[in-house]
């Protein structure tokens, strides 16, 4: 399996690129490691992320201060039950010749913020599934289609379910990744209360454009995958399906649905860009399992038998290992 130059070179720069964008992250966000690299993957490769994580945890200032870092129009949505969908995509108006002119809605930006996605109704959901599928809008029979590179960043509070309205598993399906964000350490709890009461002042430099963002996009497709990890990537999302002769007795006893075609897609190119921030040239085994939980995580549908008995979604995909 050989590389090319010219794509060696390319791999080199996305790497450096991102080093240097986390760089310009850490003067904002303490912390969160982990987190970082899984959001900018989505970002590099060019799919959506759901984030899941209680109040209070930077979750709207880590999209922030990435979109600002990477020099990207940034739109925050903010999720509530009386919110429609053309609050979200735009509509329609009589201009002052009474003509009809459309006014684009907040969907218009390359990294769009759904603030608690889950407070509002499914209708309004849905209003994202064509802008994060097509890249495009339809409003009156008329298709708008979006400036790229479009990221749909979504947020969810893990504890305060009363009014809240799940998520369609067609929609999750579309989310690259669901990252869970947890409690700082002692330490950088330490630094956030330092920094945050205290006149500090950061200022963030912009190291990367739209256009670097879709040249790394077409490199990632360009990197070589062995026959040997589509097979494993592909045999993983396999096993998560009760009714598939591959399935585990876990599988079958403990979840209702598995993953479908998208989850090896995006195990696949969740690998490729594991492998690049690793400063590695191709993916192996190793990458896919690293990217297994973020991408399985929201596409496995427990039973009634598994909450009764209080296994998890990550005690399930751990054990296909």
């Amino acid at each position: 399996m050989e590389i090319k130059k010219s794509e060696i070179e390319s791999i080199e720069k996305m790497f450096t690129s991102f080093k240097n964008v986390k760089k310009e992250v850490s003067k904002v966000i303490i912390g969160q490691d982990v987190i970082v690299n899984q959001l900018l993957m989505t970002i590099f490769s060019g799919g959506h992320s759901v984030l899941i994580g209680v109040p209070g945890l930077a979750k709207t200032l880590l999209v922030n201060t990435v979109a600002r870092t990477i020099g990207l129009k940034f739109n925050r949505i903010q999720f509530t039950p009386d919110l429609m969908p053309s609050d979200i995509i735009g509509s329609e108006i009589i201009d002052e010749n009474r003509n009809f002119k459309f006014v684009e809605g907040p969907i218009f930006g390359n990294i769009i913020l759904a603030d608690e996605i889950n407070r509002t109704p499914p209708k309004t959901q849905s209003a994202l599934l064509e802008a994060m599928q097509e890249h495009a809008v339809t409003v009156s029979g008329k298709t708008h289609n979006l400036d790229p590179p479009f990221f749909v960043l979504a947020t969810q509070n893990p504890i305060e379910q009363e009014g809240t309205y799940p998520l369609p598993e067609a929609q999750l399906d579309r989310f690259m990744f669901s990252i869970i964000v947890d409690y700082p350490n002692f330490n950088e709890e330490l630094d956030i209360v330092k920094r945050t009461t205290s006149m500090v002042n950061q200022e963030l430099n912009i190291v990367l454009t739209a256009e670097d963002i879709i040249s790394f996009q077409k490199t990632l497709l360009q990197i070589p995958v062995t026959d040997t990890v589509y097979e494993y990537a592909i045999n993983l999302v396999r096993k998560t399906r009760p009714n598939s002769e591959n399935s585990t007795e876990d599988i079958r006893k403990y979840l209702d649905w598995g993953a479908g075609p998208r989850a090896s897609q995006y195990l696949i190119i969740a690998a490729k860009i594991n492998a690049v921030f690793s400063g590695k040239y191709s993916p192996d085994i190793e990458d896919v399992r690293a990217v297994a939980f973020n991408v399985l995580r929201h596409r496995l549908v427990k039973n009634y038998k598994a909450e009764a008995e209080g296994v998890t979604i990550e005690q399930i995909i751990n054990n296909l290992f």
